[in-house]
């Protein structure tokens, strides 16, 4: 890139750019890629919600988050493992839509690994009675009283482990848009294939 060609006109900027927002959204509770929507489903039966991301691997095209074994994405990501990720960060202007195939783990190492570094506080949500999205007849967290102030230990909550599952997201393409008074730039990135395209906002 010479210094006259701003990075939101080079591929190769745009891209460290990219991974720059995923990686730093894993360690910056603040940064607002660190909550995507997450979109997975059939044809007929397809719905979004907002994940944390947990881990950005550039050298594999992978980013990953956590999930309870018992939640509505996992049949869903079982009958398809192609889903999509949306990202947004209003200051810097930009939009990430990503196309991804998911891998779901569970209690094997990838989990294992994981869960050792998963806190008190955040192990507190797979320890609930019944799956994410279950009917209850009153309102509910779903956990016990004890467990819902955390009067629990941490070997306690080694119980939600078998609830505790890790998707992991190969990224196969990339959507860049970057929102400018003067002019949108729009760009998009095949990472299996290696092509990189530009395209009208």
């Amino acid at each position: 890139m010479t210094d006259t060609v701003p990075y939101y006109e080079d591929f190769t900027e745009i891209k460290k750019k990219i991974w720059s927002m995923l990686d730093n959204a894993v360690k910056d509770r603040s940064s607002p890629f660190r909550i995507p929507v997450f979109i997975c489903g059939g044809q007929s039966d397809f719905d979004g919600r907002i994940i944390v991301l947990r881990k950005s691997d550039q050298t594999n095209n992978l980013l990953q988050f956590h999930s309870d074994i018992r939640s509505e994405k996992i049949p869903k990501l079982k009958n398809n493992k192609n889903a999509s990720m949306l990202f947004y960060d209003k200051e810097e202007k930009i939009q990430v839509r990503l196309k991804v195939e998911c891998i779901i783990n569970h209690d094997n190492k990838i989990t294992k690994e994981s869960w050792s570094k998963t806190g008190h506080i955040s192990r507190k949500c797979y320890l609930v009675d019944n799956g994410p999205g279950t009917m209850s007849p009153t309102p509910t967290s779903g956990l016990k009283p004890e467990l819902d102030n955390f009067e629990f230990t941490m070997e306690q909550s080694e119980e939600g482990y078998k609830n505790f599952t890790v998707i992991q997201c190969k990224i196969q393409s990339m959507e860049w848009l970057y929102l400018a008074a003067k002019g949108h730039r729009r760009a998009r990135f095949e990472l299996d294939s290696d092509k990189e395209y530009w395209l009208v906002p």
